[in-house]
């Protein structure tokens, strides 16, 4: 089988069909990809089938630590049951949580002062981070 690019592919930057740096990323029922683009500090999704432009869904607005900002996130994961997306905030050393329902244009901390590395969430909703 073949590979098909689904994310980015346009060369570094910050435009919304390009990263910078990806690391952590899952993939909802839906089939959306959700990259946690570190160099530009936002998470990006892409729906199935759109192949040209992500949305940015959280940060995007520079580095920093505002609620509505991130710096330089490293993992994340969807949340069903509240719809939400958790966020490995790694240079503000937070996680974060960010709804993912129109509109919104903050997160919240869940957990502030950690080295965070990797998120997982069990069948329960425990949050494991490394």
């Amino acid at each position: 089988q073949i590979g098909v690019t689904v994310a980015g592919g346009h060369g570094l930057g910050n435009a919304t069909n390009q990263l910078t740096g990806p690391y952590g990323l899952f993939v909802d029922d839906d089939q959306t990809v959700v990259i946690a683009d570190w160099g530009n500090s936002r998470i990006v999704q892409w729906k199935n089938g759109d192949k040209t432009n992500g949305q940015v869904v959280a940060g995007g607005t520079g580095a920093g630590n505002g609620l509505n900002q991130l710096n330089h996130p490293i993992d994340v994961l969807f949340d069903k049951k509240t719809n939400s997306l958790i966020i490995c905030d790694w240079g503000n050393h937070r996680i974060v949580r960010w709804s993912r329902r129109s509109g919104t244009t903050q997160g919240e901390i869940l957990i502030d002062n950690i080295n965070c590395w990797g998120l997982t969430m069990d069948e329960r909703r425990y949050l494991y981070v490394s």
